[in-house]
């Protein structure tokens, strides 16, 4: 059975996931709810997410979906029970700007959350030898009328001590 996910999202009472997919062999659009069990708001949002597409009975169902996709799923469940709003927690997840933020400053699992968006950024725009657009020795000059900016050891002279 071939089935293609097209629409995923999160019911609060009970807590569930939503999952509204094509079958490629009847061509009928379906929705199927899969209960999110033994789930607290301490719980591993990824150790669920993982645990939910490997189990038997959904498996097949959400072998289209990403595991980011259900781990942000979890996330949100989790937050809900935490007591913050769906905008709370969609605005959590999407975080601040990431050139503004001490990464240093952040708990292992928001860090790990970090990292994931990162490499999530990396492979988009990662080129591959097979993309048509890929330049193997890409050379770019830069306009001189670009603003330069100058160290302090720029200006001075060489040391002889060395």
């Amino acid at each position: 059975m071939s089935i293609v996910a097209k629409q995923c999202g999160v019911k609060f009472i009970p807590p569930s996931i939503i999952l509204v997919y094509e079958n490629k062999n009847t061509s009928k659009m379906r929705k199927r709810i899969i209960p999110v069990r033994n789930f607290s708001q301490y719980s591993d949002c990824s150790r669920a997410a993982e645990r939910m597409k490997h189990h038997v009975r959904h498996s097949i169902y959400l072998e289209s979906v990403s595991m980011v996709q259900l781990e942000r799923l979890h996330l949100i469940l989790r937050d809900h029970l935490r007591g913050l709003s769906l905008d709370q927690s969609l605005a959590a997840q999407r975080g601040p700007d990431l050139d503004d933020e001490d990464l240093n400053k952040l708990s292992d699992e928001e860090l790990d959350r970090r990292k994931a968006q990162m490499d999530e950024l990396f492979e988009r725009n990662r080129r591959r030898k097979e993309d048509p657009e890929f330049v193997y020795d890409l050379e770019v000059e830069f306009p001189e009328t670009s603003v330069r900016e100058t160290c302090s050891w720029d200006g001075e002279p060489s040391d002889d001590e060395f």
